[in-house]
């Protein structure tokens, strides 16, 4: 949770320079950041057995974060949410079962709700991004 929490105000900090630097797109600068030598946490015995992703790096977590975007900007509205959303569906892709239902209802919220084609979408890009 520190990781995300150094990622978030790292992430604060570069949109609020970029932004000064007359970026165009403030959904891009959201998730925008240079790859950091954050080491990746490794996961317990719990998450092992869940089939979960290590948890990323900062690196990792901006091109997570920048998939996402591009299918919904909605998506990322909690970025350490949307983490934390990538890594459970990640024991869905790779365990079997309705992926994309999985994804509806892991990804929707009150103000957003995740259609078929963004389900379908998002466990592509999790796929080429996160899921082993």
């Amino acid at each position: 949770m520190r990781t995300r929490k150094a990622i978030t105000a790292a992430m604060a900090a570069l949109a609020i320079t970029l932004a000064g630097c007359g970026s165009s797109d403030a959904n891009d600068a959201n998730v925008k950041a240079t790859e950091s030598s954050t080491p990746v946490v490794e996961n317990g015995p719990a998450e092992t057995a869940a089939n979960l992703p290590d948890e990323p790096d900062a690196g990792k977590t901006m091109v997570i974060l920048r998939a996402l975007q591009e299918i919904n900007p909605a998506l990322i509205a909690d970025q350490d949410k949307a983490i934390d959303n990538a890594r459970n569906q990640c024991s869905v892709i790779s365990g079997g079962g309705d992926a994309d239902a999985a994804a509806q209802a892991r990804f929707s919220t009150s103000d957003h709700q995740v259609s078929d084609a963004e389900a379908k979408a998002i466990n592509a890009a999790l796929k080429e991004t996160l899921c082993p």
